[in-house]
């Protein structure tokens, strides 16, 4: 059994919740901090390929997620005609589909369910404000004045965090030069997988995430300012949108109406040299390794730190050992995903200005690390 008796997980988001779930499994007594008074989430649709949904089905919540999402198989990859030239995806795990489409407030709400059904203790509304970290134990100090005790501390308080800047100082993201698009729409009686279109400037994916609702994406080059007013976004999402001539794209754009229900963000990305511990804390998640959607992976990643995190403290080996057995699983499968997100990134951007270098090859790169994230974890 795990020398860790009492954890505390800052960050209520997917990988704090996934985290939450794997520590009780593992028999720790979980707080988890979240700064906001009620759980809720911001964003419209989320990707989850198979290789997380064999993460979320460690936690038992994979068959939930595919009841309540669309399971779908390999990206169709299409001009912005709609002409199919290639098909994306990572391998399909047994019961486990390639893709499950599902909204973001639905795998909230059922990563939630997990995590009071698992009996973690949630403190709404606060976060840490400042950590006494020794290689014993961890006092915590909360921005409302209360202070706990803990036997190890894990930061998954996204890009931004919190936790990261107290540990480790500051690191601060970069923006990437691209923002996306997102908005849902009433799923049309063809979409029968997901599709990414990709135009001259632009590219364009349409995803199931229930039998009757899907989200459109809309990867764009924003330049230097990529801050918008809310009284543009639903111009300038539809005028992203003229050059597509593909009958399911076109069919949709009038339906762009509400400012509200346009998700825009700059994308940004960070990846921390490892370590990612200090004595007994440990960062996770977009804390760390932060990456694009290129490869639909982000929040995939996280959901597998949690698993690992759970499994390697399910032993009775020493948090020291613990940590750095983490590292040596994670480290390096982060990287790959987050580097190729990125260089997919830069290869979209040059293409778009005509300059992509001879032999980059978009779909080889995306097949290559899609199919290793068959492999485990």
């Amino acid at each position: 059994m795990s020398s860790i008796k009492k954890a505390l997980v800052v960050g209520g988001g997917i990988g704090g919740l996934s985290t939450s779930i794997a520590l009780r499994k593992a028999g720790i007594e979980v707080d988890l901090a979240e700064l906001q008074p009620k759980f809720n989430v911001y964003g419209v649709g989320i990707i989850q390929p198979s290789n997380a949904l064999r993460a979320l089905d460690a936690l038992g919540l994979a068959d939930q997620c595919m009841e309540h999402g669309s399971p779908y198989g390999p990206v169709k990859m299409c001009s912005s005609s709609g002409f199919q030239f290639g098909q994306a995806g990572t391998p399909p795990m047994g019961r486990l589909p390639v893709h499950n489409g599902i909204s973001r407030r639905i795998l909230h709400e059922v990563l939630h369910e997990g995590v009071v059904a698992s009996g973690v203790h949630p403190r709404m509304g606060l976060t840490v404000k400042d950590l006494e970290n020794s290689p014993d134990s961890v006092t915590v100090t909360f921005s409302d004045g209360s202070t706990g005790q803990y036997d190890l501390v894990v930061g998954s308080d996204g890009v931004y965090s919190s936790v990261r800047s107290l540990v480790v100082g500051e690191h601060k993201p970069t923006y990437t030069g691209q923002s996306v698009w997102r908005y849902a729409f009433s799923r049309p009686a063809d979409l029968d997988t997901g599709y990414i279109y990709f135009g001259k400037k632009t590219k364009v994916g349409l995803i199931p995430m229930t039998a009757d609702s899907m989200y459109m994406f809309v990867v764009s080059a924003e330049g230097d300012d990529p801050k918008i007013p809310e009284s543009e976004l639903v111009p300038r999402m539809k005028a992203l949108l003229k050059e597509y001539e593909a009958p399911m794209v076109r069919a949709v754009i009038d339906q762009i109406t509400d400012p509200k229900g346009v998700i825009y963000r700059p994308l940004e990305t960070l990846l921390l040299p490892a370590p990612w511990y200090k004595n007994r804390v440990l960062l996770i998640g977009d804390a760390v390794h932060a990456t694009i959607p290129q490869l639909g992976q982000g929040a995939g990643l996280a959901i597998e730190d949690a698993v690992v995190l759970g499994e390697l403290l399910g032993t009775d080996n020493p948090l020291p050992t613990v940590l750095e057995n983490f590292m040596t699983r994670r480290y390096d499968r982060c990287k790959m995903v987050v580097d190729a997100s990125n260089t997919l990134g830069e290869w979209e951007q040059l293409d778009w200005q005509g300059k992509l270098p001879e032999g980059a090859s978009m779909g080889a790169l995306m097949g290559k690390t899609l199919g290793a994230m068959g492999a485990p974890i």
